[in-house]
């Protein structure tokens, strides 16, 4: 489960994040959620560069749902 003292370092503030030990970028929530999601530079990590609004709400959900490490999370902050 991911870990918010583990973010990417590269993930925008907000709820959404992507912990940065769980993360093997295997690129499955970069298919759900292109619009809020890309890899770092060196692609070694996603991480949000947009937290979602309104319907966008729902393709990070699917992000999350589909992440096979559970590297990706809604903290609430």
């Amino acid at each position: 489960m991911a870990d918010k003292n583990n973010k990417v370092p590269e993930n925008v503030p907000g709820p959404w994040y992507v912990d940065n030990e769980l993360c093997t970028p295997c690129r499955v929530c970069l298919d759900e959620a292109p619009e809020l999601i890309r890899y770092n530079a060196d692609e070694t990590k996603v991480y949000f560069f947009k937290q979602p609004e309104g319907d966008e709400l729902a393709k990070a959900q699917s992000a999350r749902d589909v992440c096979p490490q559970a590297a990706i999370a809604d903290d609430g902050e």
